[in-house]
């Protein structure tokens, strides 16, 4: 047990019992605890296996490499589009935790074993992905614009391009490119806290909303 957890859990507001479980689930089974990103973080051999954090809806337990396992069970969530490689089971209360706990525990083993194999997820490259037209016409009328996306890392890159090229209409791709302009040049991601007040920074957690509103 790490004396850094330990405080994280005592200062949560919500989800203590419902993580504190996780925590003793995830305890038996032979894996190093740390903090890192700022919450729970459980490794093997110095290799991230999972990590437990909290949302507004809901508290979950993430595995770093959830994309290869097996999943009989159909319970891993990718969290957003752009993650290739985590996968989360999330949970709502400690009755959901109960439950679970046989499966929780196998998926973990589940995964120790897929890092002893040295499996890796096949990420898809920034090259893969569209381009949209209305991307391609915005570098060409500002190419300081461009540098900036060109300036960004490869994620943040994916996170963009698959952001504006999801929309049917034209008119909605140009309005969102519009939108995340300013936040492109600041070197920004499309999920990145602008405002500084975020309690999940560099996440935005929505934090922003209360600069509106004075």
């Amino acid at each position: 047990m790490n004396l850094e957890v330990d405080t994280y859990l005592d200062n949560l507001n919500k989800w203590q019992k419902e993580l504190s479980r996780l925590r003793d689930i995830v305890a038996n089974c032979g894996l190093t605890e740390e903090i890192k990103w700022m919450h729970p973080c459980y490794t093997y051999n110095k290799k991230n296996i999972a990590l437990l954090h909290g949302f507004k809806d809901y508290c979950a337990i993430l595995f770093h490499k959830g994309a290869l396992l097996k999943d009989p069970n159909r319970i891993l969530i990718q969290q957003t589009e752009n993650t290739q490689s985590a996968r989360q089971i999330r949970f709502t209360n400690l009755s959901e935790i109960e439950t679970l706990k046989p499966v929780i525990k196998a998926y973990i083993y589940e995964a120790i074993e897929v890092e002893k194999a040295g499996l890796k997820v096949r990420k898809k490259k920034t090259s893969d992905f569209e381009t949209p037209e209305e991307l391609k016409q915005k570098f060409i009328e500002n190419p300081d614009f461009e540098n900036a996306f060109n300036n960004l890392t490869e994620g943040r890159k994916r996170g963009y391009l698959l952001h504006f090229y999801k929309p049917k209409q034209a008119k909605t791709r140009i309005s969102r490119i519009i939108e995340n302009t300013d936040k492109i040049f600041k070197g920004k991601g499309l999920n990145d806290c602008v405002c500084g007040l975020s309690n999940r920074f560099p996440n935005c957690d929505g934090s922003h909303k209360q600069l509106k509103k004075k």
